[in-house]
């Protein structure tokens, strides 16, 4: 066969263009590579940019049931009631999918291993103060991504159901386009006939079969990745990760080859953002590159789950111990936890200085040194829920991330549980009373285990009426006064301070209240609140004077008497 002079403009004008799109690929792997840096360094140190939708939020916690495995797990009322989502948010600057799941994962599975928690610590310490080895293992990362929507456990496990086909018929259908290009140099107007037909058949089943594998396409191209990354960071020689790195190698060995059998999938569209994905997709449809290699490549998989885990745990720990160091610079104060393995003189005790609330900014800072029990009371919006929700949210950080919004933290490893953001179960028909004493169940349930148990109730029993809520609420309360127990609980009752007193500590919280205004310290201070607001809070916000007057009145009446007086109608239709 002789090879004509058009046939060599052909075939430059193909290397031209093969060639053109290689140098757009390298040109936009770069810009993206310098806009990534950019971005790491403009966000270190800083809650991450992005928003994301209760559906993500709820796709990034399947990992947690998998890796939960009989585990002591924050539930979901006291993950709800601390607003734990938006505290996972703040400290959220993983960038990796990986890294992402495993991060929620220690928040809601609290640690009661310390040297767990110091290794966590060791690292990051490490990625905090070595800024160059930090973004060199984040360049690595970056590779896996984030899918939000999707986490990459359930990628995993889908794959185990992915349809298992021959290749034989998509190989044919490949070797039939390979034919129609070497007809070009021995039959063009054949080759031109051939060409059209393929593109047709090709096209079709291309088109029609795609959608029966497009979403395994997609969890194979994440996993992909995930090889990918093993492959860059097993190469890695940064003695501090050492045993991550080699631990990555281990486990990624077992898919030597896969990577090789599918070198389109990883350009697929929407999977890699290079200039090269618009001709790998032309490819894979002209050729059916894709189906054959992802058949192929399914087979190798299977059975390999437990190595896939493994990477995503080495490359998750890697990338939530840099989210870790990133969010300790963000905090304005912080400090590493004491535990104490048993608790000292008999009870769980709990002492901290200066402890705040992550999510608040510029937060008033209490110290406390609680034990056997702790009743605060005090006037409304005086900082009673905000500081039992200090206390719980930093108990999770201490036994995730080894790190407490405070001066100084000590205290047993404790499992947390709160009832506090109750309400009505509207469609399973279930009232406010219920759902409260229900999950005050679930906190006593727990107490029976024997093991230390920090929990925290906002406003016992308030769906009921008075007499019957102190009156419960009080035994409750004392039931709990156990060795292996510190609860915290919030009231309007007073009468409370004084059948508790002698088996809880008190503490409240107070305002200050002038002829204009009502001011607010949120400093927790010892003894029984004495002070009451609700009437005068009516008064500030506009209520009619005479309507707030009478409820004063009303108020002190009962107080001297301890009865209340009827109502009596006025002609008119209004009450006096």
């Amino acid at each position: 066969m002789t090879v004509t002079a058009d046939d060599l403009i052909v075939i430059a004008l193909i290397g031209i263009l093969i060639l053109a799109f290689v140098v757009i690929a390298v040109r936009e792997n770069r810009r993206q590579k310098k806009y990534f840096l950019l971005k790491i360094r403009r966000e270190w140190g800083c809650p991450p940019s992005g928003e994301w939708t209760q559906e993500e939020l709820d796709s990034i916690s399947h990992y947690t049931r998998r890796r939960s495995g009989g585990r002591f797990q924050v539930d979901d009322i006291t993950w709800n009631d601390l607003d734990m989502d938006a505290v996972f948010l703040q400290m959220n600057g993983t960038v990796s999918s990986c890294g992402e799941d495993y991060l929620y994962s220690l928040l809601r599975l609290p640690e009661f291993d310390e040297s767990v928690l110091k290794e966590r610590d060791r690292l990051a310490e490490y990625f905090g103060s070595h800024p160059k080895e930090r973004e060199q293992v984040q360049l690595m990362l970056r590779v896996i991504g984030k899918r939000k929507g999707y986490s990459v456990a359930d990628y995993i496990d889908a794959l185990d159901t992915a349809p298992k086909r021959s290749v034989v018929k998509y190989v044919l259908l490949g070797l039939l386009g390979v034919a129609s290009i070497v007809m070009f140099f021995i039959a063009p107007l054949i080759a031109v006939f051939l060409l059209v037909l393929v593109m047709a058949v090709n096209g079709t089943i291309h088109y029609r079969e795609s959608r029966e594998i497009e979403k395994y396409m997609s969890c194979l191209a994440c996993i992909l990745r995930i090889l990918r990354a093993a492959e860059e960071l097993g190469k890695c020689r940064i003695e501090e990760i050492s045993s991550y790195a080699e631990r990555i190698r281990k486990h990624a060995a077992v898919f030597r080859g896969v990577r090789r059998k599918s070198v389109t999938l990883t350009s697929e569209k929407g999977v890699d953002a290079t200039g090269i994905s618009a001709l790998t997709a032309y490819l894979n449809t002209f050729f059916m590159l894709d189906f054959i290699q992802f058949y192929s490549v399914i087979r190798k998989l299977k059975g390999r789950q437990e190595d896939m885990n493994a990477l995503m745990e080495n490359f998750g720990i890697l990338d939530s111990a840099i989210a870790i160091a990133s969010y300790r610079a963000y905090l304005p104060v912080y400090c590493k936890p004491e535990f104490t393995q048993t608790a000292w003189d008999g009870a769980v005790r709990l002492r901290a200085e200066d402890l705040y609330h992550p999510l608040i900014t510029n937060p008033v800072a209490n110290s406390i040194d609680a034990e056997g029990g702790v009743l605060l009371t005090g006037s409304n919006a005086s900082g009673k829920s905000t500081f039992l929700k200090t206390v719980a949210i930093n108990a999770i950080l201490a036994q995730s991330i080894y790190t407490c919004a405070a001066t100084s933290y000590r205290c047993a490893m404790v499992k947390v549980m709160t009832s506090m953001a109750l309400r009505d179960d509207v469609q399973g028909g279930e009232s406010y009373y219920i759902v409260e004493i229900k999950s005050l169940k679930r906190i006593l349930a727990e107490v029976e285990k024997g093991e230390p148990l920090l929990c925290i109730i906002d406003e016992v029993l308030r769906g009921t009426n008075t007499i019957e809520r102190i009156a419960a609420s009080s035994r409750i309360l004392a039931s709990l006064r156990r060795e292996n127990v510190l609860p915290f609980a919030a009231t309007h009752d007073i009468e409370l301070t004084s059948i508790l007193d002698g088996i809880y500590q008190n503490y409240h919280f107070t305002e200050e209240i002038t002829d204009k205004d009502i001011r607010f310290n949120y400093l927790l201070q010892k003894g029984r609140a004495v002070s009451r607001n609700a009437i005068t809070l009516l008064e500030f916000i506009g209520y009619d004077k005479e309507l707030v007057e009478k409820a004063r009145e009303a108020a002190a009446d009962f107080e001297k008497s301890g009865v209340w007086k009827p109502l009596k109608e006025k002609q008119g239709g209004q009450t006096c």
